[in-house]
């Protein structure tokens, strides 16, 4: 149905009426010998200005009509959607350390490092959440919040994107990272707290170890599920020895604690294959919420407005030709 946000504006629509009955009185007589002239000098002349007065008078009536109308914020509403809230918090946190950068992960039947497979992967897993909050943890030296916990999922998905190897240092803090996750999400008690690690499981960095960050997750009830990003076998590239292993040991301890899992990716096929597995975390129902979409129409009225101040504009000017 068509509604408006501000349907009080429309006692302004005899403002002009007002003007002109307040305004009038004090033009009769020059609008009287005016017309005198004209009949007596000018016969057709009358009649032309009352034409063009005629003319302008409703032209002006319609866009002071539409304006009000645009002011007013005509909305249209559709029909009632359902919309069950049912959903999880749940953060990514993504390692950017120097590790990520060993090429030992087969994408497409190609070598790429390990950032480039979980970039790939990752974004089906984003664009499936929907009714989940995501929210993006980046990490290295430090940990940092890149996204807090949105509905946005594009625009986490546009900022894992924009991530690069080194952007926020080169070493990893698993602690911190876990840390910070924990502090991030909100107190709810009908909603699943979901934190995915993604690294190399190598903690070589931060003022709180990743045992000290597990007891801060198991206090809070956040489930961790590590993925270890990374071939547990050394890659040969020419007479150089250049990949390293996943720390399966401690992801996995860290996993166990916080009843969550460890899952080891070394191909995009596995990765895909965890997240198809984390897509059967259990999900919080409540009741059904009835959203009515809103269209937004102003636009049109005022369109309308400004095309008929234009043909004004282009019939005066053709008449003071004449």
């Amino acid at each position: 149905m068509l509604t408006f946000n501000l349907p009080w504006i429309f006692i302004c629509l005899p403002l002009p009426l007002l003007a002109y009955y307040f305004l009038s009185p004090k033009q009769q007589p020059q609008l009287a010998a005016l017309k005198v002239a004209n009949n007596s000098a000018f016969p057709n002349a009358h009649e032309s200005v009352v034409n063009k007065s005629s003319r302008n008078l409703i032209l002006s009536a319609i866009v002071w009509l539409l304006l009000v109308v645009a002011s007013a914020q005509p909305m249209w509403i559709g029909e009632p959607v359902a919309s069950p809230t049912q959903a999880r918090e749940l953060i990514l946190a993504v390692d950017l350390s120097a590790s990520m950068q060993e090429d030992d992960m087969k994408l497409n039947g190609r070598y790429v490092d390990r950032l480039t497979m979980v970039k790939s992967v990752v974004k089906d897993f984003i664009a499936k959440r929907k009714g989940d909050r995501i929210g993006l943890i980046l990490f290295a030296d430090n940990a940092y919040v890149q996204a807090p916990l949105t509905f946005d999922l594009t625009t986490v998905q546009t900022l894992l994107d924009e991530s690069f190897l080194g952007l926020v240092g080169q070493r990893t803090a698993i602690g911190e990272a876990i840390g910070l996750a924990v502090k991030r999400f909100d107190n709810k008690e009908n909603s699943n707290r979901v934190l995915v690690l993604l690294t190399d499981g190598e903690n070589t960095a931060g003022a709180i170890t990743p045992e000290q960050a597990m007891e801060l997750a198991i206090a809070k009830e956040v489930t961790i599920y590590t993925i270890g990003v990374g071939s547990s076998q050394n890659k040969q590239f020419g007479f150089f020895n250049r990949a390293s292993g996943v720390d399966e040991k401690s992801l996995t301890k860290i996993a166990l604690a916080t009843k969550g899992k460890f899952f080891k990716a070394t191909d995009s096929d596995e990765l895909e294959k965890i997240y198809e597995q984390l897509d059967n975390l259990e999900k919080i129902e409540s009741n059904e919420q009835t959203l009515r979409p809103q269209k937004a129409l102003f636009y049109w009225p005022l369109i309308g407005a400004l095309i008929m101040s234009l043909l004004m504009m282009v019939l005066m000017i053709n008449w003071e030709r004449r």
